[in-house]
């Protein structure tokens, strides 16, 4: 009797199965022309790929994000260097019990600015309590950088509540992992910024700003030149900080030299409290309460 197969089975040879098959193989690992191409990292890793790199890296998070059901997304930036208040204050007194005076002024404004670390935790608590209460697809995730301080502290906020939270860390040389409460299934790693800096873009819905450094203001800035310039659809773009963000920046003064338009301020907004914030994105969408 002839053997009947499922239509559904796929015909193609498994890349992955012919991979450990011929790892087996007696010819040695050095032998570079003899490998499969997509077992080779030297040959991956040459300039002439770099194209194929680029595709790689939008594509496996790409994957990662719909096979978990994340589609929307609200994308919190800020400084790695700000600690939790636990640590601050456990900081902080050893500081005092020391006589270096320039480490007790480090620890005191430390302990200061761990604040916005608790601020930025109740931020993404408020989101994952919204969304925990939603169908799937309507949904909306905490995204970070993926490293520590404000990126730790929005997702701790959201993973405290049992929310998937995604993290999108790069490749620093000094090393960066991923924080403990950002998903391991949503937890990706990043060579080019520039392919980063896409995925924080394509499903992010708003975009929250706390105090940062360098890396803060190049990717607060890259998100309003996106809205500004039209190759971004506008969202809610959040300062968090008034006092922070208005001594850093005097956008005043780009509109005095002509350098912006008056206009343009209206692409980003102040606040100074996680309900202020979450305010702001639920009546840019019409959020049900």
């Amino acid at each position: 009797m002839k053997q009947t197969e499922k239509l559904s089975v796929n015909r193609l040879a498994n890349a992955w199965a012919e991979l450990q098959a011929h790892a087996n193989e007696a010819m040695p690992l050095e032998a570079n022309a003899y490998r499969l191409a997509f077992a080779d990292p030297e040959f991956l890793l040459r300039r002439e790929t770099r194209g194929i790199r680029f595709e790689l890296e939008m594509l496996k998070p790409d994957l990662g994000h719909q096979e978990h059901g994340v589609e929307h997304t609200i994308v919190v930036f800020g400084s790695a260097r700000f600690t939790a208040p636990e640590t601050a204050q456990k900081d902080l007194a050893l500081a005092e019990a020391g006589d270096d005076e320039a480490a007790l002024a480090l620890a005191q404004r430390n302990l200061r600015n761990s604040e916005l670390y608790d601020q930025a935790r109740l931020f993404a608590r408020l989101v994952a309590e919204y969304s925990n209460a939603r169908p799937a697809e309507e949904r909306l995730f905490i995204c970070t950088g993926g490293g520590p301080g404000i990126m730790e502290a929005a997702n701790r906020g959201a993973h405290e509540l049992g929310a998937l939270t995604v993290g999108l860390n790069i490749v620093l040389p000094h090393e960066q992992s991923g924080n403990a409460y950002v998903s391991p299934e949503l937890n990706f790693k990043f060579h080019y910024f520039a392919l980063r800096k896409m995925h924080f873009m394509m499903r992010a819905k708003a975009l929250v700003a706390f105090p940062g450094g360098f890396g803060t203001l190049d990717e607060l800035f890259e998100v309003i030149t996106l809205v500004q310039t039209g190759k971004a659809k506008p969202v809610p773009i959040i300062l968090f900080g008034t006092n922070y963000w208005k001594r850093l920046i005097n956008f005043e003064l780009l509109i005095e030299e002509g350098t912006i338009s008056p206009q343009d301020l209206l692409l980003f907004h102040f606040v100074d409290e996680p309900q202020a914030a979450w305010d702001l994105i639920k009546s840019f969408y019409s959020l049900e309460q």
